[in-house]
């Protein structure tokens, strides 16, 4: 361990020259990458540092010890060595938690799509749920939710798809484990017997890809404009302002008709379409490494069933950690961060485990 963290420690204070130079500050994708690097390398550094003098310290408190022959003098310095001992085992724990690999697109912002699935209605009403869900939570944590796309159904109340550009700090760091089928157990408003029924809502989170990580090539999209359908203005049917892109090589389509303006669809369907590549990239990633390891909560699988919302018996179970609460009324209301948190320290703790 401590033979990788000299050489992290030796790149983190190369980067530091790197970062001073002309050249790269000149270059603004080559500087924001090193600058990135810098960054996440800078807790592990301060962490080590930290680790060396504590470690000193205790060397020269143990020689005090060996050496003094004054009482007092040694039983202060009992209970220093007892503080340093303690200190050395966190900065240990902290270093090593430190070392395990972040994913690239933790600190990204974040698209995520939220879609109707198996159920008819009842599963157009719990994509509306969902959707007002995270939208409750985007707002308690000060997150800007920005309307990409959006579908209602037949069903007064419901949604069939609704995709949501989320911003802040480490969002994809944190929502990328709401990726998956959703089900949900109720009593639908329209069922006479009382019956409960099952049905489901898949939600996709993809990290925001920026102008540099995906390169697409303006030959490669086939652009078809339409008028706008639905709810949404005056300029509805009337002007052309929708916008559908067809990425031909991978055969992704996205379409966008929120704005009023031709030119603010194309941004957002492009912003959309760069996202979903990305993730098709991250993915493919994932599924070379599952090869080698399993991951136990993030699944590269996305029809994985990830969570089961039991409404009659106010039951939320995250079948990948099982992990199962009784306030399922406040995490509908947007109160996700006990659920989140446990899914976020059982992969670190796997991922912990992988590196030892």
């Amino acid at each position: 361990m401590f033979e990788k963290l000299e050489k992290v420690k030796s790149r983190y204070n190369e980067i530091a020259d790197l970062l001073a130079k002309p050249d790269i500050t000149s270059d603004q994708n080559e500087f924001r990458k090193l600058s990135k690097e810098y960054s996440d390398l800078e807790d592990i550094v301060k962490s080590y540092d930290s680790y060396i003098s504590t470690k000193k310290e205790l060397e020269s408190n143990k020689q005090l010890l060996y050496e003094t022959n004054d009482n007092e003098l040694k039983e202060l310095a009992k209970e220093e060595q007892e503080r340093l001992e303690v200190r050395l085992n966190e900065l240990e724990h902290i270093i090593k938690e430190l070392l395990v690999p972040k994913e690239p697109a933790d600190d990204k912002n974040a698209i995520i799509e939220i879609r109707a699935g198996t159920g008819g209605d009842e599963a157009s009403l719990f994509a509306a749920d969902l959707y007002r869900m995270y939208t409750r939570y985007f707002e308690s944590k000060g997150w800007k939710a920005e309307l990409m796309e959006f579908s209602d159904s037949s069903n007064p109340g419901g949604i069939k798809e609704v995709v949501l550009n989320v911003s802040g700090k480490s969002i994809y760091g944190d929502l990328k484990y709401e990726s998956g089928v959703h089900r949900v157990q109720r009593i639908p408003e329209t069922e006479a017997k009382g019956r409960v029924h099952t049905s489901a809502a898949s939600v996709a989170v993809l990290p925001e890809a920026e102008d540099f990580d995906i390169e697409i090539n303006e030959k490669d999209l086939k652009i078809d404009v339409f008028r706008s359908g639905g709810a949404g203005g005056q300029n509805v049917n009337k002007v052309e302002t929708a916008i559908r892109i067809t990425h031909i090589p991978s055969g992704i389509v996205v379409q966008c008709q929120d704005e009023r303006s031709q030119l603010k669809n194309k941004l957002k369907a492009m912003k959309v379409l760069r996202s979903r590549l990305y993730d098709r990239e991250l993915e493919k990633r994932d599924k070379e490494l599952s090869s080698k390891r399993k991951n136990m909560v993030k699944s590269g699988d996305r029809s994985d069933k990830i969570r089961t919302y039991n409404f009659p018996q106010n039951r939320l179970t995250d079948h990948r950690i099982g992990l199962t609460l009784y306030n399922l009324s406040d995490v509908m209301e947007g109160d996700l961060d006990e659920i989140i948190d446990k899914l976020k320290t059982a992969d670190r703790a796997d991922k912990l485990a992988e590196a030892e």
